[in-house]
């Protein structure tokens, strides 16, 4: 059973002109399947109980990426990674003793960002006590990042309540580096995401995130052919053969601090950094999405940035808790 959902939003796209498109926006509500409740959240839902609750959240992303640029991949990539597991409901911040959290998962390694949504969340509490969830913080944290990489500014649909669980044994089928393009698919698919969303969120993510030379390494001394030879060369100088495996390096060559589409050319080029990506365009299917979005015709050129808006809205549903579900937290680290 579907239930279909039409909602305008307007997009600003920061970049050297302003400019703003209006679209439409369909999702499809799966709720005995996915669990999606996207239906119950809302466009301005503290605009009565906390009216200030976006911009406090948006404010505090700035000052955290104005001083850390790299804190925006880190602030999206906690929210894809809060939505994969128990669904998008704040679980990957709670942190009780011991290592058996979620955001102790393998898959998990490396997440953070989380001190940017306890900043937030210390404001909230003190302005609107009880309000505002961690889950809804997470999300519009992700947005506010995008903004500040020059990436698109869209509305996120709010009322997201926060999960109560948070479980290391829940984290074991993450999307990974290492996957193929078959596993990859398969999991999205999991999460009512389509291939196209696969392709806009790997991309969207990675042109402005890093990785470190760990997942690097072991593509380079296979000697894989996927990979450019020139690119090769550049990869092996940064990660040489039994170097520092915590170095990190761009994940989108040309532009690292910027969102934009120059990473589906560089994936195209051979210029994929980590092996989820390059095998991205070693699919026939996958390969028609990304040339879309690089066509020379303008007229039937796919608009990268509007099209990203619509999967991140459609992530951002994925299994959340309204109504009387979950709670809202007082400590973005700990269950009430």
């Amino acid at each position: 059973m579907s239930r279909r959902i039409r909602e305008d939003i307007s997009i600003s796209l920061f970049g050297p002109k302003m400019i703003t498109v209006a679209l439409f926006l369909v999702l499809f509500y799966f709720h005995d399947q996915l669990g999606y409740s996207v239906a119950q959240l809302q466009f301005g839902f503290y605009s009565e109980t906390c009216p200030s609750a976006e911009s406090i959240v948006r404010d505090v992303v700035q000052h955290a990426v104005t001083n850390d640029p790299g804190k925006a991949a880190v602030l999206l990539r906690l929210q894809f990674h809060d939505c994969f597991v128990e669904g998008c409901d704040g679980s990957i911040l709670i942190k009780h003793d011991g290592n058996d959290d979620e955001r102790f998962a393998a898959g998990n390694a490396g997440v953070a960002g989380f001190d940017v949504i306890d900043e937030a969340k210390s404001e909230l509490e003190r302005l609107c006590p009880g309000i505002v969830s961690c889950a809804d913080i997470v999300a519009l944290a992700a947005r506010d990042a995008i903004a500040e990489v020059k990436g698109p500014f869209y509305e996120v649909p709010t009322g997201r309540r926060d999960g109560r669980i948070a479980n290391v044994g829940h984290a074991t089928n993450l999307p990974d580096v290492q996957d193929s393009i078959n596993t990859l698919k398969s999991k999205f698919r999991e999460k009512g995401l389509s291939d196209q969303d696969l392709v806009l969120l790997s991309a969207g993510a990675h042109t402005i995130g890093t990785t470190a030379c760990f997942f690097v390494i072991p593509r380079l001394d296979a000697q894989d052919p996927t990979i450019n030879p020139e690119f090769f060369q550049i990869l092996r100088s940064k990660c040489p053969q039994g170097g520092d495996v915590n170095v990190r390096i761009p994940l989108d060559w040309d532009s690292q601090f910027v969102f934009d589409d120059q990473i589906l050319q560089n994936i195209k080029n051979g210029r994929g950094v980590i092996l989820s990506d390059s095998v991205l365009y070693q699919d026939n299917s996958m390969k028609k999405i990304i040339d879309s979005y690089l066509e020379t015709n303008q007229s039937s050129k796919a608009n990268f940035a509007a099209d990203f808006v619509k999967a991140m809205v459609k992530m951002g549903a994925i299994g959340v808790k309204i109504g009387v579900e979950g709670e809202i937290r007082r400590l973005c680290s700990a269950t009430n």
